[in-house]
Parts: structure tokens; C-alpha cells; sequence
């Protein structure tokens, strides 16, 4: 198995990956322009910030996994690796921590006006009076939109504020917002409207993106607070700049629309960098979340050489559109399986799930496939004579 590796990576993953007597290709400085070029027969890719588009997928010989070193994965063509039958994984939950702690700090940030601060003594002002106006956090309402792994985390390092946290997540229920300490909210609306600041940890969907726009900015409090540390599609740019300008917003960012996929590059919108407090998307970039990466990054990649199929799969659908299963308990002989799917192509069924698992002493095996239909009686019957077979059975699904 070849694995390219287009991204930085921790030393311990490639030592890990080499001890597994695997072939890594560390290149970390390849460019998303340079990956069709460089992709040729590897078989697995690891990316972290790179993106892997549909003429990288293309231009593929033998890729068969795609694994993303990080959570998200809106920087790979997914829909174009799914046509391609080839696997995306990711390591979500890994960088929590790191993310939680960037948010925080922006959090704090914006409050406490630092990178103004900062910015002014550095050029040889001191203007004590002009800072000295910040409300606070403590006893101020954070609200939080999507409370995966990030989200609470950094609903746990709020309450350690001894801030009020309001929540609004897809799959939050009023039940699990109590179990977590937090109250529920019916809307990402509602979150505007009674918070003091905002933090957003969404994964970007069509459902999501510019979530955060003009009517959500206009009812959130003059002065409040916007931190974003999760991905830059989710707030609409244009409409946050007018309302920094118009309702005095303090706007934390470590994400931007359109921003840079290479670790070094020109940035573009210093007009908004220029208004807030913001860091080049190192949210999830410790040392700590480096290493948890790096060993889900391993156990990923491991998993997938012993049983070809990998962990934390990203574009397998959910539920199969099969509408019968047919389960054949046969003997451990060569050419049993090849029988059974020979009769099934000549029916023109087809076999959208197949798992066939091998009993104790390797002498009998419990095969069940998947079908977009269901086999006439004739067929079982002539199933059931097949030379090695015990027992079929077919059951609607």
C-alpha cells in the first residue's frame, strides 16, 4: 500500500506508519495545484488543509482512500471521490479541545480588545484610557451554534467563565441541553437575540452556509461579540462587515470565505482583517491535537490495509437502498460465494451490500448480501443445490 502524505503530519505517525511496513511519500509542501500531478498509484492520501479537488480524484490511478487530518471535510471534492468508489474519512472530535481553547481566546479577545491593544503599543501608544472599557464575560450570555465535540467543549470552558450559555444545534433536544447545562434554543434566531456573544461550530451544508447573516447580525445586541473558529462559509461577509460598521460588533475569526488553502499564500481581505481580531485557521493547530490527529491518522489507515474498509467513513450511505436480504450459511470452500453471485447476475439482481463472516475453525460462513430485489422461489430453490451450501434464507429488509 502506497500512501502519499501532502500535508504536515507528526513525526510519530510516520515513524507508526513505517514500523507497519508501509510505503509514506512525506510531502508536505505539495499545493492543491501540484496534486494531480504528483497522485499517480497511491492508494491513500492524507491531507490536512490541501484541497483534493475532482482533477486530483481523476487523475488517480489507484487511490482508495482519501483521509482527512482534521474534522471537516469541505476541502475534498466528495461527491467527485464518491463517483469514484473511493473512501473519505476524517478524525473528527480529535481537535476539540484545540478549537475550544482558539474560541475562547477570541472570545476574550474581542472583549478585552487585545490585538488592538497590542497593535497600538507596538507602534509607541500607550492608551490606557482607551481600553480600559471592556463589560466583561462573567454573568454575560454565550450563545453557541452546534454542540458536537467543539461546541461542548466550549460550553464546559464558558461555564469555567461563569458565563450563561444558550445553545442551538440541529440534533439538540431540550433533554440533552439540560444534561449538558445549557439552555435550548428552538432557532439559531433566538440565539441572536438573547446572547451577548456568539460562537459557531457547524459543519458547512447547504443548510448552514451564511447561516450567520444580515437578520441574524441585526438581532444580536450593539456591541456583541461573533467569534468563528469553525468554517468562514457559515457567516455572510458582506453582511458582517455592515454590521461592525453599523452595530459596533466585535468579531473574532479564525476562518474566512474563501480563504488561502496553502499554509503560506497572499491574503486578500485585509479590509475585514483590518476591523477584527483574527488568526490564519489554527484552530486545531497544538502540538496536543497534532498527536491525537497523527494517531487517528494511523488507526484509520491500519484499519483499512486489515479489513478494507476504514473507520470514521464519510460517503457511505447511510442506509442502503436494498429492499431484501438473503443470508446463505454455507461451507469454507473456494468458489461458493462466485456461484451464488454468478446466479444472481444471470437473474439481473444486484448486490448492493455484501458481508460474509467466517465461524470458529474455519469451516462454515454466514454470508448476507444485500439486494435491490427480491429473488423468485425458483432461484432459492436452485440457490439451495448449490454444491457447499447449508441453508439460504431471504428476508424483506
Amino acid at each position: 500500500m502506497k500512501i502519499l502524505i501532502a500535508d504536515k503530519l507528526s513525526e510519530h505517525a510516520l515513524s507508526a506508519l513505517k514500523v507497519a511496513g508501509l510505503d509514506a511519500d512525506f510531502r508536505p509542501d505539495l499545493s492543491a495545484a501540484e496534486l494531480p500531478a504528483a497522485i499517480g498509484s497511491f492508494n491513500v492520501l492524507v491531507v490536512r488543509s490541501t484541497k483534493v479537488t475532482a482533477d486530483t480524484i481523476s487523475a488517480a490511478d489507484s487511490l482508495s482512500l482519501i483521509v482527512r487530518a482534521g474534522a471537516g471535510v469541505n476541502t475534498i471534492d466528495v461527491a467527485a471521490a464518491s463517483d469514484g468508489g473511493i473512501y473519505v474519512t476524517n478524525c473528527p472530535g480529535r481537535n476539540s479541545d484545540a478549537v475550544a481553547e482558539l474560541a475562547i481566546g477570541l472570545l476574550v479577545a474581542c472583549d478585552r480588545r487585545i490585538a488592538d491593544a497590542t497593535a497600538e503599543l507596538r507602534s509607541g501608544h500607550w492608551n490606557k484610557k482607551k481600553y480600559s472599557g471592556a463589560r466583561g464575560l462573567k454573568g454575560r450570555t454565550l450563545g453557541i451554534l452546534g454542540m458536537g465535540m467543539i461546541g461542548r467543549a466550549v460550553a464546559r470552558r464558558a461555564h469555567g467563565l461563569e458565563m450563561d450559555v444558550i445553545a442551538w444545534s440541529r440534533s439538540l433536544t431540550s433533554e440533552c441541553a439540560d444534561t449538558l447545562g445549557v439552555q435550548f434554543a428552538e432557532s439559531p434566531l433566538a440565539v441572536a437575540k438573547a446572547c451577548d456573544a456568539v460562537s459557531i461550530h457547524l459543519a458547512t451544508t447547504a443548510e448552514t452556509r451564511s447561516l450567520v447573516d444580515a437578520e441574524f447580525l441585526a438581532a444580536m445586541p450593539d456591541g456583541g461579540i461573533v467569534v468563528n473558529s469553525s468554517r468562514g462559509e457559515l457567516v455572510d461577509t458582506a453582511a458582517l462587515k455592515e454590521a461592525i460598521r453599523k452595530k459596533g460588533l466585535r468579531v473574532g475569526l479564525d476562518v474566512f470565505e474563501d480563504e488561502p488553502g496553502a499554509g503560506v499564500a497572499e491574503f486578500a481581505d485585509t479590509d475585514l482583517a483590518g476591523s477584527v481580531t483574527c488568526t490564519p485557521h489554527i484552530g486545531a493547530s497544538t502540538q496536543q491535537a497534532s498527536e491525537a490527529i497523527a494517531a487517528e491518522v494511523v488507526e484509520i489507515i491500519n484499519t483499512f490495509r486489515e479489513t478494507g474498509r476504514p473507520t470514521n467513513v464519510v460517503n457511505v450511505s447511510a442506509r442502503t437502498s436494498a429492499t431484501h436480504s438473503l443470508v446463505i450459511r454455507h461451507y469454507n470452500r473456494v468458489g461458493v460465494l462466485a456461484g451464488v453471485l454468478d446466479a444472481l447476475r444471470k437473474a439481473d439482481i444486484n448486490v448492493e451490500e455484501m458481508d460474509n463472516a467466517i465461524f470458529e475453525g474455519a469451516g462454515a460462513a454466514c454470508c448476507t448480501l444485500q439486494l435491490d430485489e427480491a429473488p423468485s422461489q425458483n432461484l432459492i430453490g436452485n440457490l439451495s443445490q448449490l454444491d457447499h451450501v447449508l441453508q439460504v434464507q431471504l428476508e424483506p429488509r
